[in-house]
């Protein structure tokens, strides 16, 4: 029985602590609350100051998920079994029929796809039926020639081969028989025992004795004393003669080089693109190991189930989960302005004005009545102090400090003290890259035909944030050309003097954040000085936005 997929609860891209931390809390309610499974994911690495929650309080981080387009494995697979490679012609034909179906995979002992057979390549099979000693060529096992003959092995090895000689129809005299049957050949005769001798002396390896002849002791001692095998059939001499070739493995005539298979962890949307290209009707599915799951094809696309999402603390496209427009999003939690987000269904969507999405979490579980424990306290606690700069940003409400004061309690922690070492580990950035600085919390936005990012970046000091400074303003215009941005600009903000440096790259950057401040700052030589401002959400974002 298939199990129900779970609801994925994921932030925005590059996390930070309110995005992964509501996330894991969000999660945590649904599933006390009962119904869908929900699970935390996120859409980028934590930073250092949520990982430095995250080992306080002894929780996982939510696994990491690149794109929630829909994958391989949201397909109905068709599991169609593997089969082995020795199996005969006849033998994959009739299992064709009976599970209706046009191709075969063909698996290793391991699990492993080794090739694929299809009517088409049993049908082209056929097209070799007049070189006799294709029986040979392809190692054909006695076994198997009895099986497709529906008859029995009753002299010599069964699990034997026929791999040398031809196929020929003994019809003529033992004299005439002389001039056509060589060493090892596999003869097709009747009942006649001058005729059966005659083949045995001649070497043959194989008779086939058809309509169900009587076979003499003195006729059977000979063929055990050369090694010839005797196979006994109920067909006449050209039933015979044409189905033997149905005895042949598939392993002559299946397809193993240059096949097309997908992965269970494929998108769809590449799948798509091969199939519209290739002429096959089925495509074998192999797993992360190389091994058979199963087969689809392109109806199979049509029933694909989308991954269904619950999006914490965003509602803008441009800050989604890549491949979020081939998702179905069932549920939205944020605090921030309203996005461009689509859906293909109504959603549950709670939007409030406070200071974290951390905060609505929490209201969340008092509504419903849920206790919170320990860890999910401290983690929406440290939610509420990092989106506010505890209590510092003026999108702080006094529904953020109370949800606060009420979960440090719970917790067991000093919000003071907590918000401190948080911080610090948030802004120990020596060891860390410009790249992994820069996306430590930067979104997109746009307003009009305008593409711009403002990131964010907190410390505790003007001497960490000058030592940033000089790492980011290099990698910007990189960061520009590559994302195809107009502008982009980062807020180093000092969190004791609550006031922020605005440094940017673009064109226009600094004419448009003069503009969106009227006056309201201190003009150096490659930055703003903005006093007071430590908000992106309420201070900056609405500020661009009314200046473009």
């Amino acid at each position: 029985m298939e199990q129900e997929k779970k609801v994925w609860v994921i932030g925005h891209k590059n996390p930070d602590t309110d995005s992964i931390c509501s996330a894991i809390a969000y999660a945590e309610l649904r599933n006390k609350i009962g119904g869908r499974k929900y699970e935390a994911k996120c859409a980028g690495q934590p930073n250092e100051e949520t990982k430095y929650v995250l080992e306080h309080f002894k929780v996982d981080a939510p696994g990491y998920v690149s794109d929630v387009g829909a994958q391989v494995k949201d397909i109905e697979i068709r599991e169609t079994p593997g089969v082995s490679c020795q199996i005969s012609l006849k033998t994959a034909w009739e299992m064709m029929k009976a599970q209706n179906v046009g191709t075969l995979p063909i698996v290793r002992d391991n699990g492993t796809l080794q090739g694929l057979i299809t009517t088409g390549d049993i049908a082209t099979s056929y097209m070799d039926v007049y070189d006799s000693k294709i029986l040979a060529t392809a190692r054909t096992q006695y076994r198997s020639i009895a099986q497709t003959l529906e008859g029995e092995v009753i002299v010599g090895n069964e699990h034997g081969y026929f791999v040398k000689g031809k196929v020929v129809v003994a019809a003529g005299s033992p004299d005439l028989m002389k001039e056509y049957i060589e060493d090892d050949d596999l003869v097709i005769l009747g009942d006649r025992p001058e005729a059966q001798k005659c083949a045995l002396e001649m070497n043959a390896s194989c008779l086939i004795v058809v309509s169900d002849s009587k076979v003499s002791e003195n006729i059977q001692e000979m063929a055990s004393e050369k090694g010839c095998v005797i196979v006994t059939t109920p067909y006449d001499s050209y039933t015979a003669s044409r189905l033997i070739n149905q005895s042949m493995p598939i392993k002559h005539f299946m397809r193993k080089e240059n096949l097309i298979t997908f992965e269970t962890e494929e998108l769809v949307e590449d799948v798509q693109k091969v199939m519209s290209k290739e002429r096959h009707r089925d495509f074998p599915v192999i797993d992360e190991e190389g091994k058979y799951v199963g087969m689809i094809s392109r109806r199979n696309l049509l029933d694909m189930r989308r991954k269904q999402l619950a999006l914490v603390d965003h509602n803008e496209k441009s800050q989604a989960v890549n491949g979020i427009e081939s998702a179905e999003i069932l549920e939205i939690i944020d605090h921030h302005k309203l996005g461009d987000i689509e859906t293909i269904a109504p959603v549950f969507f709670r939007n409030q004005p406070v200071g974290c999405t951390g905060t609505i979490v929490y209201q969340m579980y008092q509504e419903y009545g849920i206790d919170i424990n320990r860890k999910i306290a401290g983690l929406l606690c440290s939610a509420i102090i990092s989106d506010t700069l505890m209590f510092r940003s003026p999108t702080c409400t006094e529904v953020d400090k109370k949800a606060a004061e009420a979960l440090a309690e719970r917790a067991g922690i000093s919000i003071e003290e907590h918000a401190k070492n948080m911080f610090k580990a948030g802004s120990n950035f020596a060891s860390k890259s410009a790249e992994e600085i820069f996306y430590q919390d930067f979104k997109a936005f746009n307003a009009g035909d305008k593409e711009f990012g403002v990131g964010q970046l907190s410390a505790m000091s003007d001497e960490e944030l000058q030592e940033v400074k000089e790492k980011l303003m290099p990698y910007m215009p990189q960061v520009l050309e590559e994302r195809n941005l107009d502008m982009i600009y980062i807020m180093l903000t000092n969190i004791l003097e609550e006031s922020s440096e605005l440094i940017y790259v673009g064109t226009e950057a600094r004419e448009i954040a003069e503009s969106a401040f009227h006056g309201h700052f201190e003009a150096r030589e490659d930055s703003l000085w903005l006093k007071g401002v430590v908000s992106r959400k309420k201070q900056v974002i609405p500020a661009f936005m009314a200046a473009l």
